[in-house]
């Protein structure tokens, strides 16, 4: 059940709260193994330090999910966060075939949400998409802590897969 008064915590994914070194090497191939890449994400170890920050904003907050996973795996995401002991919430995913870049559907997301609510904060991982969203006006904390992918990078913004 939602509180439509309290301000909304947005959180990514990939890299933010799950951690997808594991998976990183089905990018590496050519050609990408997308399949593959998606399969393995309910085996994603969590990444502690977004977990906690998820667990203290859902104090005050309402945790929504802003990821570029594709639609087909929702299932296996709201599994995988509740294994994690996260704050059920919304889940905006990408449409299964919607290629474009990340910063272009997660601001367009935002842009969506802060009509009716208040954003208090945009956790992600994408610096692209963080330099995006502070320039529209929304308060972004940059998740570094888990190591960069360059494949993912290229993935998000050129391929606009994750």
């Amino acid at each position: 059940m939602t509180d439509d008064s309290r301000p909304l915590a947005v959180f990514d994914l990939d890299n933010t709260l799950a951690d997808t070194a594991h998976r990183q090497r089905y990018l590496e191939r050519t050609p990408r193994d997308w399949d593959a890449f998606f399969a393995a994400a309910p085996q994603d170890p969590p990444l502690a330090e977004g977990i906690e920050l998820a667990l203290r904003y859902a104090e005050e907050c309402e945790v929504v999910y802003l990821t570029g996973r594709p639609e087909r795996c929702r299932r296996d995401t709201v599994d995988w966060l509740a294994a994690q002991g996260l704050p059920e919430g919304r889940i905006w995913m990408r449409r299964n075939h919607d290629r474009r870049p990340a910063r272009r559907t997660k601001l367009e997301i935002l842009r969506q949400l802060a009509r009716t609510r208040e954003i208090r904060v945009l956790v992600d991982d994408d610096e692209l998409v963080c330099e995006d969203a502070e320039r529209a006006g929304f308060p972004v904390v940059r998740a570094r802590w888990a190591t960069a992918s360059a494949e993912l990078k290229v993935a998000q913004e050129r391929e606009g897969r994750t």
